[in-house]
């Protein structure tokens, strides 16, 4: 059975410059830029000895690519805090991974133009393997100082509890 859109008049993709970043139930100040969720799965190769001369194909491991999440730099320590749980230089011989919490689940909501929900993947088992606290320097640039961070993954899957928003009119009341 075919299920229909909520907005059947609606053609046009969503943008990508409306989204927001959460973890530790809380949304992630200036976030700018996210990379992409992206996955691999290998090819396993095979063939019987009495097949012909063809090669059948299964699926193999999956593997999730690391996910690059971008900001300016502000006083707020929310990428800091998160990276030095991962290697926090001085906190002692042995003591320099917080095993308990290094890593977090984090949520990725993607909104319409309107404001509202549209989309959401939940990113599992994060934690970061690399940071960037602050970008080169340079006294003749123009420009914002970004930081980042590398976000290593063991898999993310869509919010299917985040339903397609009905959307608005200027001739309609908001709901």
């Amino acid at each position: 059975m075919a299920q229909f859109s909520v907005n059947a008049q609606r053609f046009d993709p969503y943008k990508n410059f409306k989204f927001r970043v959460k973890w530790d139930g809380r949304y992630v100040a200036g976030v700018s830029k996210v990379g992409s969720l992206k996955r691999t799965t290998e090819v396993v190769k095979h063939r019987e000895g009495g097949d012909p001369s063809t090669t059948r194909k299964s699926p193999g491991r999956t593997e999730y690519e690391a996910i690059m999440l971008e900001r300016g730099v502000t006083h707020d320590t929310e990428f800091e805090r998160w990276a030095n749980k991962v290697w926090n230089y001085g906190s002692g011989l042995g003591a320099e991974v917080s095993l308990l919490d290094f890593r977090k689940d984090i949520t990725i909501e993607v909104y319409n133009e309107s404001g509202q929900l549209a989309i959401a993947y939940k990113v599992f088992r994060c934690w970061i393997s690399e940071y960037q606290a602050i970008p080169d320097l340079d006294a003749n640039a123009n420009a914002v100082a970004i930081q980042h961070i590398k976000l290593e993954n063991e898999g993310w899957e869509r919010d299917y509890n985040v339903k397609e928003p009905k959307e608005t009119s200027f001739n309609e009341p908001r709901t």
